[in-house]
């Protein structure tokens, strides 16, 4: 009983199954068996791995040239296996990766069947990516390639890869980017501070700051750039001739936005800001326009960006509003007058100091231009703020388990159709089981439901949405058990994560069948293709009682001899496993090495003669189901008396044989397809109903023959007689 309450613990946590122990440092390990060429083109060797860090110099020459790292010394995100995919990455010195290579990986479930060589091209594309512009984007400046089949480990390679190489790029400040604050924010925005009464005193404050470029400083700068053509065109005017004048001021501030702005305005402007988003006012005149034209034609304006340490952010026309006033007293007037939103995911903090770079272009040839910047800075001045209580920042497990979370629930978002197709999927079913009576009422109803229901199973939830348990998952659970716990793998995998929750949930109530007959994608395929046989009238063999009974157990011999095989490799079970044709017919749609289609289409082609001849005795995964399935809650399936002794008409008709000829419903073997249920209620097949139907037909009968013997004195007199 003990070991029965144990397993039913086991199965109620099979949506938990990972092995997400991250190993350590493994740079050491793997960087003897690299060439440095084989990473970077043009490198000559590694140098030694540094004593505070896991990195080591890419070398050409005695220059380095970049940084070599695995990706799992730095970040623990796991594969689908619940091992760390890990990954040699080299970034150069201004933040680009110039190099990387997928050194190792334990992802048979998903990548068996898919080319290795195709896993490190996908892995080698990522050569070139700009670190600094993932910083910009939160690590979504690049389009994600998707390889079917293994959605899960590319995510998972593009996550280890991006965070990683950000992580080490700021360690090592590569590109401009800096190391991460020690501390949280000392201070934040004070909702009562208050702005001056007017412009003047906003200047005289800091709250409004400015930017003149005169002509002469123009030419200066263009004259010490590294284009001499642009120094032979200077521009035109006195040097002291005013070339342009910006200011500006954070108006998101309620306090300085209503004193700019004014109050109706303002309210615009925040009906107009979604949460975390802030806004600046850039107002200016002179000869050079700050917006210039190309925002009209592309949408973009090129002329000005915000910088805020290693967070930039370009304007786009959707975020630029012109203002028609100024309300503060004693405002100049400006010929341009224009509200930029910042975006929320910049990651722009209105506490610290930032700056408007302003782009200044020349022409200097007929297709070429030059170009130099100039700096309006701002810093909010400190009577907006007020102080808070430093706040520690997060430890690197805080961190990592934020991103590893912040992973998993981007996967999520992905995809909300599929979960809630699944959502949709298990109401129905559920609705059914509670309510078999009605909705096995109607033979014919129920046969075209339960058709539709199983396509809908293979179509979506199998072959578009790659739905398909394995008994893998078990393996995984069983190791997460032993080497420690971790919920990621599954989370990164939605579907899978709901499946294995409503298979523990269904356990509990019905058994194994609610999973291995309506939902097993593979299982309905198997249905499916003997329901084209029938109605093509290839024959079905019924396989003797006895033999049937002794052929049972193979698919429990080979869950055993999985599990055993996972407890010394679980990446040899993992092979082994193989004896699954749910890879191949559902995950890779028969596109696949031919040993493997034969091998499927043998099984489906048993099928056709044997209904579920895969489900009945070979399916390891159904056998793990089973173990626990005497322990259901409740009897669902309603029989009668005379069920076993002397009706057999269940026990023939029953799809997978799973009605002992004495009547019981063995629930190892049982798939909950309701069959049975639909017969309890024949008014044509089952021989219960039809003997209680003709007894009420009986009684209703004698009442109306009394009353017509009473009524007519020659049937009296003849029942006299006859009495």
């Amino acid at each position: 009983m003990r070991f029965l309450l144990s397993f039913l613990r086991i199965a109620t946590l099979l949506c938990l199954a990972t092995m997400a122990n991250a190993e350590g440092s493994v740079l050491a390990k793997y960087l003897p068996e690299v060439t440095a060429s084989d990473l970077v083109a043009d490198a000559t060797g590694f140098g030694p791995i540094r004593d505070d860090l896991a990195v080591a110099p890419v070398l050409k020459g005695s220059d380095t040239i970049g940084w070599a790292f695995i990706t799992s010394d730095f970040v623990g995100t796991t594969g689908y296996s619940g091992k760390p995919i890990h990954t040699m990455v080299a970034i150069g010195l201004d933040a680009k990766v110039i190099g990387v290579k997928l050194i190792k990986h334990s992802e048979p479930i998903v990548l068996i069947g898919i080319p290795d060589a195709k896993m490190k091209a996908l892995a080698a594309d990522y050569t070139g990516l700009d670190l600094v512009a993932e910083a910009t984007a939160n690590g979504s400046g690049h389009k994600l390639n998707i390889i079917s089949g293994a959605t899960v480990t590319v995510m998972v390679i593009d996550d280890s890869i991006v965070r990683s190489g950000l992580k080490v790029a700021r360690a090592l400040s590569l590109g401009g980017l800096k190391p991460e604050a020690a501390v949280g924010p000392t201070v934040e925005l004070d909702p009562a501070a208050a702005a001056p009464a007017d412009w003047l005193g906003m200047e005289g404050d800091g709250t409004l700051r400015r930017l003149a470029i005169d002509v002469g400083q123009v030419n200066a700068a263009f004259a010490a750039g590294t284009d001499p053509r642009a120094a032979e065109k200077p521009q035109a005017g006195k040097p002291d001739d005013a070339f342009v004048e910006m200011q500006m001021a954070l108006v998101s501030v309620p306090a300085i936005g209503k004193a700019l702005l004014g109050d109706a305005e303002y309210a615009n402007l925040t009906k107009a800001l979604k949460p975390g988003e802030h806004a600046i006012m850039v107002v200016g005149k002179g000869t050079y326009s700050f917006k210039g034209s190309g925002y009209v034609r592309g949408g973009i304006f090129d002329r000005i960006v915000l910088v805020q340490d290693d967070v930039t952010v370009r304007f786009h026309d959707k975020q630029h509003k012109r203002l028609v006033a100024l309300t503060a007293a004693g405002a100049p007037e400006f010929s341009e007058t224009d509200l930029f939103i910042i975006p929320a995911d910049a990651g722009f903090d209105p506490t610290k100091p930032f700056r408007l770079q302003l782009l200044v272009q020349r022409q200097v040839a007929a297709t070429e231009k030059a170009f130099t910047t100039f700096d309006l800075g701002y810093q909010l001045p400190d009577h907006y703020l007020r102080k808070i209580a430093a706040v520690a920042a997060p430890t690197a497990e805080q961190d990592e388990s934020g991103a590893q979370a912040a992973l998993w629930q981007k996967i999520w978002l992905d995809k909300q159709v599929e979960i809630a197709g699944l959502a949709l999927m298990l109401l129905v079913l559920t609705a059914t089981f509670f309510f078999q009576g009605f909705f096995t009422r109607n033979e014919k109803v129920f046969f075209w439901f339960r058709i539709s229901y199983l396509t809908v199973t293979l179509v979506f939830l199998g072959w578009y949405a790659n739905a398909q348990l394995s008994v893998v998952n078990l393996m995984a659970l069983f190791g997460a058990l032993v080497n420690g716990f971790s919920w990621q793998a599954f989370l990164l995998d939605p579907l899978t994560f709901i499946l294995w929750f409503s298979v523990a949930a269904a356990l509990l109530f019905w058994g194994r069948g609610a999973y291995c007959g309506w939902l097993c994608p593979f299982g309905a395929l198997q249905e499916l293709t003997n329901r084209i046989a029938k109605a093509l009238h290839i024959p079905q063999w019924t396989l003797p009682w006895g033999l049937h009974e002794r052929l049972w157990p193979i698919k429990y011999m080979i869950f055993l001899g999985l599990f055993g095989a996972s407890l010394m490799s679980i990446e040899q079970a993992e092979h082994l496993a193989e004896v699954e044709p749910f890879k191949t017919a559902i995950i890779l749609k028969f596109i696949r090495a031919w040993p493997f289609v034969v091998y499927v289409l043998g099984l489906l082609m048993a099928g056709l003669f044997v209904e579920r001849f895969y489900c009945r005795y070979l399916c390891p995964l159904g056998a793990a189901l089973a173990i626990p399935a005497r322990m259901r809650m409740f009897d669902w399936l309603k029989r009668y008396k005379e069920c076993g002794s002397p009706c057999q008409t269940c026990a023939h008709q029953c799809p997978v044989q799973a009605i002992h000829p004495t009547g019981e419903i063995n629930p190892n073997e049982c798939v909950n397809c309701l069959h049975c249920q639909v017969l309890y209620q024949s008014t044509t097949t089952c021989p219960v109903v039809i003997k209680t139907a003709k007894r009420r037909e009986v009684a209703a009968a004698s009442p109306a023959r009394v009353a017509a013997i009473q009524g007519h004195p020659n049937l009296q007199s003849t029942n006299r007689k006859d009495a």
